[in-house]
């Protein structure tokens, strides 16, 4: 699995990286970034989570 952050979507809420930290961080201009590509399997679920959290729908997940 990969996931990808629409940037111009992206508000810097913070919710993706509170819930999944190993997959997203926030940068220096508070707009969420992908750190593991691809997404370990063990945190799978917990990205998805944070897919499914964000309040923009700025984040996306592929097989």
């Amino acid at each position: 699995m990969k996931a990808n952050v629409d940037r111009d979507e992206c508000i810097g809420c913070g919710l993706c990286s509170s819930i999944c930290p190993e997959v997203f961080e926030m940068d220096d201009e508070n707009i969420a970034t992908v750190i593991a590509d691809p997404i370990p399997p063990n945190v799978e679920e917990q990205a998805i989570e944070a897919k499914d959290s964000c309040p923009t729908g700025a984040i996306s997940i592929e097989e």
